[in-house]
Order: C-alpha cells, then sequence, then structure tokens
C-alpha cells in the first residue's frame, strides 16, 4: 500500500473504534514477547493521525517490562487495538493494531522485521 489513505477499524466486540491516516509504509514483524504472543503487527503514527472513535471507557491498560509503552486493550473482548509510547526522539507516538483496521488483509501487506527479542 502506498499514499496516505484514511482508516476505521476496532476490536473484535466493536465497543472500541478508530479512525487514522496511514500509508501501512511501515508493519513490524516484531520477535519480542508481546507480539510474538498476541500476533501483533504495528504501525506507527502521530498522534494527530489517530482518533478513537468509541469505547474510551472500555480501554484497559497494560503495562509491563520498562512500563513505558501503554497498551489498550479492549475490556470486553481483550483484543489489542493500540498502544501509546514516545520515539528514542521523545515524540509520542500511536502504536496501532493493523489486524484491526476493516477489511485489512494482512498477506498483502509487506512486513518490516524487527528484533525485539534482543532489546
Amino acid at each position: 500500500m502506498s499514499g496516505l489513505k484514511v482508516c476505521t477499524g476496532g476490536c473484535h466486540c466493536g465497543l472500541v473504534r478508530f479512525e487514522c491516516t496511514t500509508d501501512l509504509a511501515m508493519v513490524t514483524a516484531c520477535n519480542c514477547s508481546i507480539c510474538t504472543k498476541r500476533g501483533l503487527h504495528f504501525t506507527f503514527l502521530p498522534p494527530h493521525s489517530f482518533q478513537l472513535r468509541a469505547g474510551q471507557d472500555s480501554l484497559k491498560e497494560y503495562l509491563f517490562n520498562q512500563r513505558a509503552i501503554s497498551h489498550q486493550l479492549c475490556a470486553e473482548c481483550g483484543v489489542e487495538v493500540f498502544a501509546r509510547g514516545s520515539k528514542p526522539d521523545g515524540s509520542e507516538v500511536i502504536a496501532l493494531n493493523v489486524a484491526c483496521i476493516d477489511g485489512i488483509d494482512l498477506a498483502a501487506l509487506k512486513m518490516t522485521p524487527v528484533d525485539g527479542r534482543s532489546r
């Protein structure tokens, strides 16, 4: 996929919904413990490109390890929709779980390997 596109999506049960603008130029295939166990593939967005449309009250936060990334899960169905964190330069970033985008075909995306296990 190339070029910016407005995407919508959400969790499995539909309580959490979002809209974002992304080009999906980089989608991670990370081997860290959480991405491996949950099957997560993230794309990274500036916060102004992501809007939570529904479900703020249905989100549950999960922190682990250095507690630097705020993983946001639907409290009803358990799907991790996105995470909030900071880039190495300190700027805020949204890590969007690409599998939560409506109509996405993960097999059609180019995945970028990330060695999170070694960090």
